[in-house]
């Protein structure tokens, strides 16, 4: 990896919708992320877990073509990442309906138009907010979780098994849901990451400059809720600015930067945001999971390729070929490249994406 990352360059590109135009944009609803797309949407509820009885059941936002019906297609899921939804494949999901695909987009647990249960009550007294016994509720904002979440919607649709594309958080989802559930994933590609427990465990200087907020979103509540709540607009633009050049502004049109900048503005939007990051963190139940997997010596045992942003920290600081080899089957072989984009690549190059799907996965 010969790139070049200047992580503490002061003239980088912001792709910023300023607040005076911000207060002028109306935000996407989670229920219409898709309707462009000619796509509808259905909550799916899912009951609790073993690991996480007192949650109850949650309800998951899912979007899927509306002309389907009965036309027979191949089903594939699609899981987004952070501080977005399932608005990040409005440019993807209409040309993979018509080349076969039974798409179905998640918005997980927390994000977009699904339920957002809490681990703390932020009304009850100090030492007194949990929601649930500590032990259960260090689960709910689990990868396993999610991906069990996920599991359950694409079974509500009738697939016990399926292809899966996972952008950041939802490509962590992803590799989850593999592990878990290696029978259900035919096929699987996971967009801008390495392996979250390597990621942590190479983290250096540059890595924990360019990934602040990893480090932000971990601390103790309800420090990171109060900030993102309070001034969403601030974090949002510095977020989605990890993209290829200011010309590319049209990546994160207004409408859609106040989707998310309104969703982190609710409080337990928030919450449910650092709580996604505390569980992947250290101490965190996903780390505990992986570190067992490696122990025990479990691994991926799907087909999977790996995409990363050739202008991104992915590209920049970790050898992601190399990475998610070590966490597969040694008898598959993980493909993937860099593509010329920055991180938000399903809006920055859909149709190199779309290449890569229909070749990796293959044609209808």
């Amino acid at each position: 990896m010969t790139i070049a990352l200047n992580l503490f360059a002061q003239n980088r590109p912001h792709i910023l919708v300023h607040g005076s135009n911000m207060s002028r944009a109306t935000a996407i609803p989670a229920q219409d992320a898709l309707k462009e797309a000619g796509f509808s949407s259905e909550l799916i509820s899912v009951p609790p877990s073993d690991e996480d009885p007192s949650v109850g059941n949650v309800r998951v936002l899912a979007h899927r073509d509306a002309a389907l019906g009965s036309r027979k297609a191949r089903p594939l899921l699609l899981l987004h990442g952070h501080p977005q939804s399932s608005i990040i494949w409005r440019r993807m999901a209409r040309p993979l309906a018509n080349d076969g695909w039974d798409v179905i987009a998640v918005d997980l647990r927390g994000h977009g138009g699904s339920d957002t249960p809490l681990v703390r009550d932020r009304h009850a007294e100090a030492g007194h907010d949990e929601l649930g016994p500590p032990h259960e509720s260090r689960w709910r904002y689990s990868k396993r979780m999610m991906a069990r979440d996920a599991v359950h919607v694409m079974q509500h649709y009738g697939y016990d098994s399926f292809h899966v594309v996972g952008h950041d958080r939802g490509g962590r989802v992803a590799h989850r849901l593999a592990l878990d559930n290696p029978n259900k994933v035919l096929k699987l590609i996971v967009l801008d990451i390495a392996p979250t427990l390597d990621m942590y465990t190479q983290t250096n200087l540059k890595f924990a400059t360019y990934y602040w907020h990893w480090f932000f979103l971990i601390q103790p509540w309800p420090v990171p809720e109060e900030m993102l709540s309070r001034s969403p607009e601030t974090y949002v633009n510095k977020m989605v600015s990890r993209q290829t050049t200011a010309s590319q502004g049209v990546v994160h049109p207004p409408e859609v930067l106040a989707a998310y900048i309104e969703a982190l503005q609710d409080f337990d939007k928030a919450h449910a945001t650092a709580e996604d990051y505390r569980a992947s963190g250290p101490g965190g139940v996903d780390l505990e999971l992986d570190a067992q997997d490696r122990s025990a010596d479990r691994r991926l045992q799907v087909p999977l390729r790996v995409l990363w942003g050739k202008k991104g920290v992915i590209e920049a600081l970790f050898d992601p070929l190399k990475l998610w080899q070590a966490v597969t089957n040694p008898q598959i072989t993980v493909t993937g490249k860099a593509l010329d984009a920055g991180h938000y690549m399903p809006e920055e190059v859909p149709e190199e994406l779309l290449d890569e799907i229909s070749s990796f996965f293959g044609q209808s």
